[in-house]
């Protein structure tokens, strides 16, 4: 049974950091492009980030450049988002994607708050 389980969301005050984790189930993690999404209220989904397979190259929203960085351990079938310089307009449900060859799997995401 395939499953990406998202955690590591809460409330964070505005230049605060978080750091999100996706761990995988049930599928050959290590071959498949990761991604993560988010969702903000009223809101269409969008790309945050996304890495290789095997994490040599990796592409940020132009919204997260510099602030947020993607990475993966394939050994613990789990990638990560690290969050820093968080902002209000950051606050959304993030989601934990893979994608290899038209085959995609979603999590059911983690709420991530930025306020004061």
């Amino acid at each position: 049974q395939v499953q990406l389980v998202e955690s590591g969301g809460g409330l964070v005050q505005p230049g605060g950091s978080l750091r999100l984790s996706c761990v995988a189930s049930g599928f050959t993690f290590s071959s498949y492009v990761m991604s993560w999404y988010r969702q903000a209220p009223g809101k269409e989904r969008e790309l945050v980030a996304t890495i290789t397979s095997a994490g040599g190259s990796t592409n940020y929203a132009d919204s997260v450049k510099g602030r947020f960085t993607i990475s993966r351990d394939n050994a613990k079938k789990t990638v990560y988002l690290q969050m820093n310089s968080l902002k209000p307009e950051d606050t959304a449900v993030y989601y934990c994607n893979a994608v290899r060859f038209g085959v995609a799997y979603w999590g059911k995401g983690t709420l991530v708050t930025v306020s004061s």
